[in-house]
């Protein structure tokens, strides 16, 4: 069969047009509840866009390395992949737009997006092409059980009991805080932080393991894969019970809820698009065929128009201003319609690369 599945790229593509639509509002004071992430526990749609897009990197890990030898060579590819996001994830954390162009390291955030990505895709990688899907699943249920004892029934180090809530007896938030000081996201916490990647590799493993589900011979995957879905978002809804949602913690029945949506939404795409070959959603497939390059020009470009002064505004309080607020009287509105002229020039660019042929693979 082909090794390239329109709907992977199509739900990569969504994905990271979700991740460009919720990160750039006109204002975050004025934002749609949806568009915003859960305070603490329970997820909303934009809690689900980062897992969808780590779930992506498992199902891509199981067809681009289905039959990599597990040698030096392939190490090697994996860690410069690895390092290269990582790579992109710092220089975005670092960078200024005036001088001295780099921000004061010894303040700097140095968890991120691409960060966890490139630490994800390594171990998920290194681990596909050593083992057997059998192997794969106990060592996610490994994962998600042991990260669920460690947070919560393993006392602190003060011997206080430890609670899923955000401070301070928090094992995730602890070790973040102990370990990266001031270089968290916020002062007592990161939702890309240390602890929480071990149960966000899981995430990814779980895309392997649908992935392998799409490249078995079997006429009936595709109601597999729904039923799947259903069977993981039921679990995670069961656990939910003991070990909330929680995205910011990356909670064990956080990674079974939303790789379980991340499942039926591939169903459904498969079906439509590889199945009753019924092509939709191309323009995604534009963006999903250079996602980490239009992610990472779409954050920086943010960034400098956040941090480029324009008079006694920045460009982009100018741009929203003078396109946005003083046409639309809802604020709310406005700043969406920001966002979405955002992506709709990002939707152009992943266009324009893609009819010229330009792929640009990091």
């Amino acid at each position: 069969m082909k090794t390239r599945v329109y709907s992977i790229d199509v739900l990569r593509g969504i994905t990271i047009v979700a991740m460009i639509l919720v990160n750039t509002p006109g204002s975050w004071s004025h934002v749609y509840p949806p568009l915003l992430h859960a305070n603490w526990h329970g997820y909303t749609p934009t809690d689900l866009i980062f897992p969808f897009f780590l779930f992506i990197v498992g199902t891509s890990i199981a067809f681009a390395y289905k039959n990599k030898t597990p040698n030096s060579k392939t190490y090697k590819k994996i860690g410069i992949r690895s390092l290269k996001l990582i790579g992109l994830g710092l220089i975005l954390s670092l960078f200024l737009p005036y001088f001295p162009f780099i921000k004061d390291v010894s303040t700097a955030r140095f968890p991120g997006v691409l960060q966890r990505i490139g630490i994800v895709f390594f171990f998920t990688a290194i681990l596909s092409v050593n083992f057997n899907w059998k192997v794969l699943l106990g060592i996610v249920v490994i994962i998600l059980v042991a990260y669920w004892v460690w947070l919560g029934f393993i006392p602190l180090p003060d011997g206080a009991l430890p609670t899923f809530d955000r401070a301070p007896n928090n094992w995730a938030n602890y070790i973040d805080v102990t370990v990266l000081k001031n270089h968290t996201w916020k002062t007592d916490y990161d939702p890309e932080g240390l602890l929480s990647t071990l149960p966000s590799i899981a995430t990814a493993l779980i895309g392997v393991l649908i992935g392998q589900v799409i490249l078995y011979q079997n006429y009936l995957k595709t109601l597999i894969l729904l039923l799947l879905g259903v069977v993981l978002i039921g679990l995670g809804y069961l656990w939910n019970s003991w070990f909330p949602f929680n995205k910011a913690i990356w909670s064990s029945s956080f990674v079974l809820v939303t790789a379980g949506w991340a499942t039926v939404f591939l169903s459904a795409l498969y079906y439509i698009n590889d199945v009753k070959k019924i092509i939709t959603g191309t323009i995604f497939k534009y963006v999903g065929s250079n996602a980490i390059v239009i992610y990472f020009a779409s954050s920086f470009i943010s960034k400098t128009f956040y941090l480029t002064r324009v008079g006694e505004t920045t460009v982009h309080g100018w741009l929203y201003s003078t396109f946005f607020t003083n046409v639309i009287t809802s604020d709310k509105l406005a700043s969406l319609c920001y966002a979405l002229a955002v992506v709709s020039f990002y939707l152009l660019v992943g266009f324009i690369l893609y009819k010229k042929k330009i792929f640009i693979k990091v």
